[in-house]
């Protein structure tokens, strides 16, 4: 598979998980286990494009696609549009969940680049945060969509 652009190729055991492998194979540890039920969205990671929670999904399903973990979102010290907006708007605090937080958005904002406040409350809901009430996650999710989108919020 691809993990951030670069080829990854490890033998795993059949019933290794892909947040497993991103983080004891790849050296990945932004991407975390936070329930491994898929309940908390702490692994969520994407999957060519797609928002996976990756506690769920063996590595071995993952072959041949395209991973892009929170290590990989942006080059260099730049950031993200959505990690901007989660910086600028405090959406984060402990930030446990921030890096699953960040990728779900990533994913939710692909598929759906003007959401309402209701849609995004909507998208994030596979991601649980026990210290921010998530206002300022929303504030941060309308803010990027506006940054992607040219428009100043």
């Amino acid at each position: 598979m691809s993990v951030n652009g670069g080829a990854q190729d490890h033998d795993v055991e059949p019933r290794t998980l892909l947040v497993q492998y991103l983080r004891e194979n790849c050296g990945l540890t932004g991407t975390k286990v936070g329930c491994d039920t898929s309940s908390c969205g702490a692994c969520t990671v994407l999957a060519d494009g797609e928002s996976v929670k990756s506690c769920t999904m063996l590595a071995v399903q993952a072959d041949g696609a395209a991973i892009t973990t929170i290590e990989g979102l942006a080059p260099g010290a730049e950031l993200h549009p959505v990690q901007q907006a989660f910086h600028e708007h405090h959406g984060l605090q402990c930030g446990y969940c921030t890096a699953g937080m960040v990728m779900a958005v990533v994913g939710f904002l692909d598929e759906n680049p003007n959401p309402t406040e209701r849609e995004v409350r909507l998208g994030i809901e596979g991601n649980l945060c026990r210290c921010t009430g998530y206002q300022n996650i929303v504030d941060a999710v309308l803010a990027a969509a506006a940054a992607k989108s040219g428009v100043s919020s």
